[in-house]
């Protein structure tokens, strides 16, 4: 979760005395509105309850896994306290990170989020934290040349093992690559900075929900300081299981720029290795202990769950939870007539944007603008879940949709992005059958497909 977008529309009216506080206002523009109006401490509480809920949100899932194999990299010598302050350090540095990029990102407009979201950052980055897991599976005691060798445990040690600045410096790269999503609390937070310039109260803000975001991580890593057996062949496998996530987060970071079924051969060769190495495929002696069995009822789910995503893979399907949609479809009508993506008018500059939505005017239809981008955590999210729905796509029928894909993030995306005063996606901004924008609707973040129709219908 970093450098949300900006309203789409920060010049609002004023709203009269006796109006809603949100009355012709989108959501995160009311936010950034009672910054103004609040008082400090309960808008800093407001903005840590913001950051408590953003926690469960997929973009910060990712981070227990990395926190949580920096508290299992210390083995015996960890504790509850121990816990504590690593759990404390990584926090913070993600929540600096997050708050200075912010501040940056509202008064300067430009969205430093982005320029970590290349190919070359991802896969540098999803390469460390394959090196971590191997690690964690005991791979360093390999014989390999003696330089390569000490510079992996160098790195290990001082990642996992408990450095604080190691575990900073993985706070900050955490915040930076691995969770790109946008809220409205934190796209408010932006535009009060961009348009007060008062980066201390908005700073203090964001500081407030990304300590938010951060609190059940800190309480995961106590947990595991308390919880965490001692070494032995536990501990091994503890740290296996660790090993796992990291992979899974490399392969989830390595979505964003693979094409979606090599992504679903990674997923299918992670569970099916799991699924080797949890002995789904050998016997059990009739002595087995109900855990040895009960491990191997996991591995023959895993493996299972493996070969339908092989499956799914060489038959196109482009989302791990339905590994085979593509074979059911071919066998008849069984997707009737939904379709998988929504019929978007691709758009690149601004003269684009403006002649299609002159168009739509014409035509007397609604318009609906959705600002996409590869790297963009709640914009894949929105694709498969909420416009993939037929529900949405029944409430979106007559509408013109445009669709700006603002990954490469080049001069033409920025002036895009400028123009309607947003930093990144996502952001959908729509527009009424005369071609009057509506501010109040603007979107900022994931929606659920039901609460996304009922917004539509406030088109209607």
């Amino acid at each position: 979760m970093l450098l949300p977008a900006a309203s789409a529309d920060t010049t609002a009216p004023a709203e009269p005395q006796n109006a809603a506080p949100a009355a012709g206002l989108s959501e995160q523009d009311a936010i950034a509105k009672r910054l103004t109006e609040g008082n400090l401490l309960a808008t800093l509480a407001a903005f840590f309850g913001f950051g408590l809920l953003l926690a469960f949100t997929p973009c910060v899932f990712p981070m227990i896994p990395i926190l949580s194999s920096i508290i299992v990299g210390q083995g015996e010598k960890i504790s509850a306290y121990r816990g504590f302050v690593l759990s404390l350090v990584y926090v913070v540095a993600m929540a600096v990170t997050y708050t200075v990029a912010g501040v940056f990102a509202g008064m300067f407009g430009e969205n430093l989020q982005a320029a970590f979201q290349n190919p070359w950052m991802l896969s540098g980055f999803a390469a460390i934290f394959v090196l971590l897991s191997l690690s964690m599976f005991g791979f360093y005691e390999l014989q390999m040349p003696a330089f390569i060798q000490s510079r992996l445990t160098e790195v290990s040690n001082r990642q996992q093992g408990g450095s604080l600045t190691g575990v900073a410096i993985m706070g900050f790269l955490s915040a930076l690559i691995v969770g790109p999503c946008v809220a409205a609390p934190l796209a408010g937070a932006l535009i009060y900075i961009g348009q007060s310039g008062d980066a201390l109260l908005g700073g203090l803000a964001l500081f407030a929900l990304s300590m938010g975001m951060g609190a059940p991580l800190i309480a995961i890593g106590t947990g595991a300081g308390k919880l965490l057996p001692g070494a032995g062949p536990w501990m091994d496998r503890i740290k296996a299981v660790f090993g796992v996530m990291l992979l899974a987060v490399a392969i989830w970071m390595l979505e964003r720029i693979l094409p979606a079924s090599v992504t679903l051969l990674l997923w299918a060769a992670l569970l099916i290795l799991c699924s080797i190495y949890l002995n789904a495929l050998d016997g059990l002696p009739v002595e087995a202990s109900g855990w040895a069995r009960l491990w191997k009822g996991v591995g023959v789910v895993s493996l299972v769950y493996g070969i339908l995503l092989l499956i799914g893979a060489t038959s196109g399907a482009h989302d791990p939870l339905q590994p085979l949609q593509n074979v059911i479809a071919k066998q008849g009508s069984a997707q009737g007539n939904r379709q998988d993506h929504l019929p978007f008018v691709k758009i690149k500059s601004v003269a684009d944007l403006e002649r299609e939505l002159a168009d739509a005017a014409r035509q007397g239809k609604a318009a609906m603008v959705d600002f996409y981008a590869d790297w963009c955590v709640s914009c894949k999210e929105m694709e498969k879940y909420t416009f993939a729905n037929a529900e949405v796509q029944s409430a979106l029928s007559g509408m013109v949709l445009l669709q700006a894909d603002v990954t490469a993030n080049d001069e033409a995306d920025k002036a895009l992005l400028k123009y309607f005063q947003l930093i990144g996606p996502p952001s959908i901004l729509f527009y009424d059958s005369s071609g009057d924008k509506r501010p109040e609707l603007s979107l900022v973040g994931f929606k659920a497909a039901d609460e996304f129709v009922r917004h539509v219908q406030g088109l209607k």
